[in-house]
């Protein structure tokens, strides 16, 4: 494919930049600290899916941008390659998270119970008009728990497998240096289940809930229930050079079990978790974990078109270089065109429209 540089018109380009600009206007620290504030579902996609856990730089990259998520993430991104890697962190386990919300479809009671947690799940879609006429809308205040729900609770999927619902897996045990690390390395198939989970977390939200939705429609193998849902904050735990463990922090972070009954063996699982909160992602990308494997290669839901084409920096850059000049491979599929109609006095002549064809069509006075 064959393209022709736009080198003329500096001055041009730099104004079109400025006009974009000016759109948003100025962007200061108060703005950027209202954007993290007030939009926490969208500062978390942010992060998600560039693969960097830092609200204020997410919050940043949507000011900066005017709002266009895919350049936000690219920005993101870009900058999150100009940093060291200082530290790989220690495992994050279910059942030592700090959990704020926890469901599921498969069972009405679980061990350790299921917490609601914040979710518009059962709540009325009415817009407040009102804020418009002037009026403030307030959230009411959460009451206090009579009874406050534990802070940490178990794994629903190891609790199965205990009853001997799910086939017990053997971990094997890797290296912090040999774990592979899908933003630095290429993508190659068959993927490896780390490279696949890496992928779906830092997939594109919209293109995971196609997929998804398509795999539970029929394209894929299997029709899932969620197992377990939960949104928690993992704790940042970092081993110092002394050998010592500490915890550095907190991240926000999903995670989705679904499963399927269809296997003779017991219940398959599905699983995806992300950086923030986001329970439509997760629960798309599990159903695309379970059916993925097993999906044949005619069908949309299978390994390569999947993790290929959720790629939300890599799928929104090949459609936006489209507006590049292309002249040269256009000039020429015209050229082959007037050739073939050259020898074939039935083919159309000329696909170019004349000047009389092109002008604008007079306005009636």
């Amino acid at each position: 494919m064959a393209y022709v540089a736009a080198r003329g018109g500096e001055r041009a380009i730099e104004q079109a930049e400025r006009m974009h600009r000016a759109r948003a206007g100025a962007i200061t620290p108060a703005r950027v600290a209202e954007l993290e504030a007030a939009l926490p579902d969208l500062i978390d996609r942010v992060m998600g899916e560039a693969s960097l856990y830092a609200p204020d730089l997410a919050a940043l990259a949507l000011a900066q941008s005017a709002g266009d998520l895919y350049e936000a993430i690219l920005l993101l991104r870009a900058w999150r390659t100009t940093q060291p890697r200082l530290q790989i962190a220690e495992p994050v386990r279910q059942e030592e998270s700090f959990t704020h919300r926890r469901i599921s479809a498969a069972f009405k009671e679980i061990p350790g119970g299921q917490i609601l947690g914040p979710t518009l799940d059962y709540s009325h879609r009415v817009l407040a008009t009102e804020v418009l006429d002037g009026r403030t809308f307030a959230p009411e205040p959460v009451a206090p728990a009579p009874r406050p729900a534990p802070a940490r609770h178990p794994s629903l999927a190891r609790w199965q497998k205990a009853q001997g619902l799910v086939a017990e897996i053997e971990a094997q045990p890797v290296e912090k240096d040999d774990i592979p690390d899908v933003t630095r390395e290429p993508l190659l198939f068959p993927a490896s289940r780390a490279h696949a989970l890496q992928s779906l977390a830092r997939a594109d939200t919209g293109g995971l809930l196609t997929l998804g939705y398509a795999a539970m429609r029929g394209y894929g193998n299997a029709h899932p229930t969620v197992n377990e849902l939960r949104l928690s904050e993992a704790d940042l735990r970092v081993r110092h050079p002394s050998g010592v463990v500490f915890r550095a922090g907190r991240v926000r972070a999903s995670q989705a079990e679904v499963v399927t009954a269809k296997s003779a063996g017991g219940l398959t699982l599905g699983f995806a978790a992300t950086l923030g909160w986001n329970e439509v992602k997760v629960i798309a990308a599990a159903t695309l974990d379970l059916n993925a494997a097993g999906a044949p290669k005619t069908s949309p839901v299978n390994e390569e078109f999947t993790l290929y084409h959720t790629e939300p920096v890599e799928a929104s850059g090949f459609c936006i270089h489209f507006k590049l000049p292309h002249y040269v491979t256009f000039q020429s599929a015209l050229d082959a065109l007037r050739g073939a109609a050259a020898i074939d006095p039935a083919a159309k002549a000329d696909p170019a429209p004349s000047a009389a064809e092109s002008a604008p069509a007079q306005e009636p006075a």
